[in-house]
């Protein structure tokens, strides 16, 4: 019988055996490919986090600024008060980005524009607007609370009056705060702006912070001028308790003398009401005689 061989397979040079060629087994290129798109999606979402606390911590720090050059104004020119106001709404218009911003005072059945910034020019300072649910600062001055309109055109059936002044203007969404003082609403600070888009409740918050610095610019002011009032008044009462201190004391020193009197009395009643010069006159029957002068210019003592 003839002997069938079979082929052996061939061996390499280092006696490895060769195998017929087929399908590769997978590598690890899928892998370091997957691993750094990975990497890259966490440094972009790590960048994206940053940003944010970067952009959170620059709005912190331009809302501090604000609030200590607010304070600055109003802790230096407590009488200024046009200026202190000026400031915050200035303040308000920038870090809200808005067109304009105006704050009102309450006075008898109307509301006092007193400050404004922006583009806004409709209004005058100093002129008088009626209280009334149909505008937005009036319904945040009656109810005591923040009203936001994300587009006052389209709220023609809330706020009739409102809505016809932003047609006729321009401006869409707005916002107002009331200045509260121990609850009670003592004005309104309004902002606008021409395109609809509705304030963050972080940006409204923020509005009610300036309501809350424009009342210490208010309520400063007005401490100032009742100490102010005060002082002058005692001052004024020991001025005249002094005057009559020293007439008296004339009369006594000086008894059955009426000129020494006379020209105390002149002299004290001069000074007190800030005049340049004074003449006493004494009623003799149907004529008037001077019998004290003080500080009269020559000229005139001749026509005496």
């Amino acid at each position: 019988m003839r002997r069938r061989h079979t082929r052996k397979p061939a061996k390499t040079q280092h006696g490895s055996t060769t195998r017929p060629k087929g399908n590769k087994a997978p590598t690890a290129a899928g892998g370091r490919s997957s691993s750094v798109t990975g990497l890259l999606k966490q440094l972009a979402e790590t960048q994206s986090k940053l940003d944010q606390q970067s952009r959170v911590l620059s709005e912190a720090l331009d809302q501090q600024k604000a609030t200590s050059e607010v304070l600055r104004v109003i802790s230096n020119s407590p009488i200024d008060l046009q200026s202190a106001l000026g400031a915050i709404a200035e303040s308000a218009a920038r870090l809200l980005d808005v067109a304009g911003a105006e704050i009102n005072r309450l006075e008898d059945d109307g509301l006092r524009l007193i400050a404004k910034h922006g583009a806004f020019a409709q209004r005058p300072i100093g002129s008088v607007r009626p209280i009334s649910r149909g505008l937005v600062i009036g319904r945040a001055v009656i109810d005591g609370t923040t009203v936001h309109v994300p587009d006052l055109q389209a709220a023609e059936s809330e706020f009739p009056e409102g809505a016809d002044s932003a047609k006729r203007y321009g401006h869409r969404t707005t916002l107002a705060a009331p200045l509260l003082r121990q609850g009670k609403p003592v004005g309104a600070i309004l902002i606008r702006r021409m395109e609809v888009r509705p304030f963050t409740p972080k940006q409204i918050t923020l509005l009610s912070t300036f309501a809350d610095q424009a009342v210490i610019a208010i309520e400063n002011a007005r401490l100032f001028d009742e100490v102010q009032a005060r002082t002058r008044d005692l001052s004024e009462a020991l001025e005249q308790q002094t005057a009559t201190s020293e007439v008296l004391k004339v009369i006594s020193s000086s008894p059955g003398e009426l000129e020494p009197v006379f020209q105390a009395m002149l002299g004290n009643a001069t000074r007190i009401c800030e005049a340049k010069f004074g003449i006493l006159w004494l009623c003799e029957g149907d004529q008037f005689r001077a019998v004290a002068l003080h500080g009269v210019p020559p000229e005139f003592v001749a026509s005496i």
